[in-house]
C-alpha cells in the first residue's frame, strides 16, 4: 500500500478519513499495518501490501483459486501480446490522451489486466476486488507508481461519492449477487462529468440452457477438481473448430475457443465455476446507466459493452 492512497481511501462504513499506522514497509509500500478509522471505531488490517476492508472472499472465492492459479495468463506485459488493451479499448473507448493524468476506478481488479493498461496510458488506478484475487494483482502490480490495490466490497466501496475521473468493470458486475446494485455502487463513485464503461455477459437465449444445466454441477464442485476438468478444453478445440460439428457441441458444452491453450484453460474454468453468472440485455444495461445520471451512453461491440458520462451531481453511495 502507498500512504498516497489515504486522500482518496476512507471507511466503507461511515465514509470517515484514515488514519495509517505503518508497521512493516519496503521502499515506499506499506506491508503491514493498520488503517483507523477518525470517524467510527472501525480498524481496517493491511497484510502483504493490501488494505483489506473485508475478511474473505464470499461468494466470489472461485475467483481467489483462479487468480492464485492463472495470475500472468492475461497480463500483456507478461504474455507478450495485447489482447488485454485492445479489450480495453474496445470496452472504455477511452484513449491514452484521455487517461493521462486522471484518476480511475477497476471495479474488479482481479490479477490486474486492465489496470496495468490505465496506468501505462498515465492514470493513477484504484483497483479492488471482493477476493484475494487482489494478492494476485500486488504480486504482478502492486509496487508500480501509480496503481493502489485494495480488498474490497464492491457494495460497499472504500471511496467517497464523486471521487473518480472514470471508472470501468469488465466482466465483473454479472458475477455478483445483484448486478443493477453493484452497477449503481460503481457509479455513485464517478464525479459529474466522469465516464463510467462495462462489459458484461449477453443473455443467448436457448443458448444458455445446456451450460446452465451443466453449471448446476460444476459450480459445486471442488475448485481443483474443476481446475483438472477444464483442461479437456485445449484438445477440445480442434473438434469444436469443425464446421457444424463445433457448433453443435458449443450449444450443448460451451468452451473457449481462445487460440493460446492456456488462455483456453483459464476461461472455460471461468464460465463454470463461479457462483452467480447473470446475462442481460442491452435495453436492461441501458437502463441502469439512465438510472445513474448518465448520458451520452455509447453501446459499443458483442456481448454488452456500453459506456457513459455522469451528467448529474452524484447520488449517495447505494447501501445494501
Amino acid at each position: 500500500m502507498k500512504p498516497s492512497a489515504l486522500k482518496v481511501l476512507v471507511c466503507p462504513a461511515c465514509k470517515g478519513s484514515l488514519d495509517l499506522r505503518d508497521r512493516t514497509h519496503r521502499g515506499g509500500e506499506v506491508l503491514e499495518g493498520d488503517l483507523a478509522c477518525r470517524g467510527c471505531p472501525a480498524v481496517y488490517p493491511v497484510r502483504r501490501g493490501v488494505p483489506r476492508f473485508v475478511s474473505a472472499g464470499g461468494y466470489a472465492g472461485s475467483f481467489a483459486y483462479q487468480w492464485r492459479h492463472f495470475r500472468s495468463v492475461q497480463l500483456d506485459s507478461l504474455n507478450g501480446g495485447d489482447e488485454s488493451r485492445r479489450m480495453f479499448r474496445e470496452t472504455t473507448g477511452w484513449t491514452d490522451e484521455s487517461l493521462r493524468g486522471s484518476r480511475v476506478l477497476d471495479a474488479g481488479v482481479g490479477a490486474g489486466r486492465y489496470a496495468e493498461v490505465a496506468a501505462k496510458a498515465g492514470a493513477e488506478v484504484f483497483g479492488i476486488d471482493l477476493t484475494e484475487a487482489v494478492d494476485a494483482a500486488y504480486d504482478n502490480l502492486g509496487e508500480r507508481d501509480g496503481i493502489h490495490l485494495a480488498q474490497a466490497d464492491i457494495f460497499a466501496l472504500p471511496f467517497r461519492a464523486g471521487t473518480f475521473d472514470r471508472a470501468y468493470s469488465i466482466g465483473v458486475l454479472h458475477h455478483t449477487p445483484d448486478p443493477r446494485a453493484a452497477f449503481a455502487c460503481v457509479a455513485a463513485c464517478v464525479k459529474p462529468g466522469g465516464r463510467l464503461a462495462v462489459y458484461l455477459y449477453a443473455n443467448p437465449g436457448l443458448a444458455r440452457v445446456g451450460p446452465d444445466v451443466i453449471r448446476r454441477v460444476t459450480t459445486r464442485l471442488p475448485l481443483r477438481l474443476m481446475r483438472a476438468l477444464s483442461t479437456v478444453a485445449v484438445p477440445l478445440y480442434y473438434p469444436y473448430s469443425i464446421p457444424v460439428l463445433g457448433k453443435v457441441l458449443q450449444f450443448v458444452s460451451p468452451i473457449s475457443m481462445h487460440p493460446h491453450w492456456r488462455a483456453r484453460w483459464l476461461d472455460t474454468f471461468d464460465w463454470y465455476t463461479p457462483k452467480y453468472q447473470w446475462k442481460h440485455s442491452h435495453p436492461e444495461v441501458y437502463e441502469w446507466f439512465r438510472e445513474n445520471g448518465c448520458a451520452d451512453i455509447e453501446i459499443a461491440k458483442e456481448p454488452i459493452r456500453m459506456r457513459g458520462v455522469r451528467a448529474g451531481a452524484p447520488a449517495p453511495l447505494p447501501g445494501r
